[in-house]
């Protein structure tokens, strides 16, 4: 795969093709294996550290009824842009698909959801990378990062200062760099790092089994304490963005030898995927119990991880380090994106130096603050989820067949597209209201 890594539901294509080479010219090397990881990929990124939490808000098996849910929906949604794409065969990207039905307003549409995705996972990825470094406090609990666990608590290694050093000595240097070379291997390696983590986890949990010390599971939700029935679609926007790929799917599509072959690669990571995080989310579940954060990440401290240091720091830092590598490409998708929006006439942008700085450092800097004014990945977990990604994902799709501009949707099509759109619309609609009520109520 020479031109695609995908993080959380994030569109990163070769932004800056090299010199001399077509713009449609794409190399049908790629097995159905190769399709699985990079699908795969797509899929399990910094999500998989806050499943545990939504496993806290449902229980155990509402959860896990949810993530299957939301899978065969996925799966359902990503078969209608498939169909639509092979009826043709002129439009092969997500963006022309939406183009054929509803014209330029329908394109623009989703390259604006896919900007606000991309720009909400960066976020996310500082935040983690400020919880490892820095830690975290909620509810009066203070959970210390590496920095504090290694040197003590300073001003220098306090969240602002960590990250900010983070992003100018490491992801400052990276996406100053002109263009992004191939990075498919990556995809195997982003796979073999989520199953090396549940390994280890799982390996923590057992021991934690064996000294007596694992958390007791919650099996149904808990409405004691004030808790509302509504807060339980809040954990909904949170599985969409962990489980999304759509916009993985073309590119990775066009790669395929056989691209009859892709649905099989859909369903396929969709299962691998949804076991990841069914471990995940029951291993860390056991493991923290109630005290489990947003960030799973979070608990692996020396005071609340049954884990050694050494063993939390390794956890913690890998997965840090991984983000850290991933976060500037995810970053040249965005920064295109935004230079093809704001200017659509201009020179490319590889070869206006100001215009490159100019997009470089403002970006950089709105994602630096952001990270640093709302640590908290639950928030843009829920806000990407219940606007952007509910929009790329069920939305559009579910929009494309009713729209139906080549005649070849079925009842059936039309039924579960309707019922696509509605739940979409209604689970996002009462998880923002709901945030919004709690937070005016705490306020008030």
């Amino acid at each position: 795969m020479k031109s695609e890594i995908n993080k959380d539901s994030v569109v990163t294509t070769t932004l800056l093709p090299k010199s001399n080479q077509l713009k449609n010219e794409v190399s049908k090397i790629s097995s159905v294996s190769g399709a699985v990881f990079n699908v795969s990929t797509s899929i399990i990124g910094a999500g998989i550290m806050s499943i545990p939490a939504t496993l806290k808000v449902l229980g155990i098996i509402p959860g896990f009824v949810v993530i299957l849910i939301m899978g065969f929906l996925m799966e359902v949604t990503i078969e209608f842009l498939l169909r639509y794409t092979n009826h043709t065969g002129e439009s092969d990207t997500y963006g022309g698909v939406m183009a054929e039905s509803f014209g330029k307003f329908g394109s623009l549409s989703l390259q604006t959801c896919v900007v606000i995705t991309n720009l909400g996972a960066l976020i996310i990825y500082l935040i983690i990378i400020g919880d490892v470094l820095s830690g975290d406090q909620s509810d009066g609990v203070v959970h210390s990062g590496i920095l504090q666990e290694c040197f003590g608590f300073h001003w220098w290694n306090t969240r602002a200062y960590s990250v900010l050093f983070v992003v100018i000595f490491v992801m400052l240097p990276l996406v100053l760099l002109p263009r992004v070379e191939s990075l498919g291997h990556a995809s195997a390696v982003s796979i073999l790092l989520a199953v090396i983590f549940v390994i280890i986890i799982s390996g923590m949990a057992i021991y934690a089994m064996l000294e007596g010390k694992t958390q007791q599971l919650r099996l149904v939700p808990d409405f004691s304490d004030g808790f509302s029935f509504f807060n339980l679609f809040t954990t909904i926007p949170v599985m969409a963005t962990a489980l999304a790929c759509h916009v993985t799917i073309h590119p990775v599509r066009a790669e395929l030898v056989n691209q009859s072959n892709m649905t099989s690669a859909v369903r396929i990571s969709l299962i691998l995927s949804a076991v990841i995080y069914l471990a995940v989310g029951f291993v860390g579940y056991l493991l923290f119990g109630d005290s489990i954060m947003a960030d799973m990440l979070v608990n692996f401290d020396q005071t609340n991880s049954p884990g050694g240091l050494l063993i939390n720091a390794a956890v913690r830092l890998s997965y840090a380090l991984h983000l850290m590598l991933v976060f500037p490409v995810i970053f040249y998708s965005l920064r295109s994106n935004m230079d093809e929006m704001i200017f659509p006439r201009k020179s490319l942008l590889s070869n206006d130096t100001s215009r490159f700085m100019l997009l470089t450092i403002v970006l950089l800097s709105f994602i630096y603050f952001i990270a640093i004014a709302i640590p908290n990945i639950w928030y843009f977990y829920q806000f990407i989820g219940s606007t952007a990604v509910a929009c790329i994902a069920f939305v559009f799709p579910g929009a494309i067949v009713l729209r139906d501009v080549h005649g070849i949707s079925t009842r059936k099509d039309r039924a579960m597209a309707i019922i696509v759109v509605i739940l979409a619309v209604v689970t996002s609609a009462i998880a923002i209201s709901t945030n919004l009520f709690s937070a005016f109520g705490n306020s008030s």
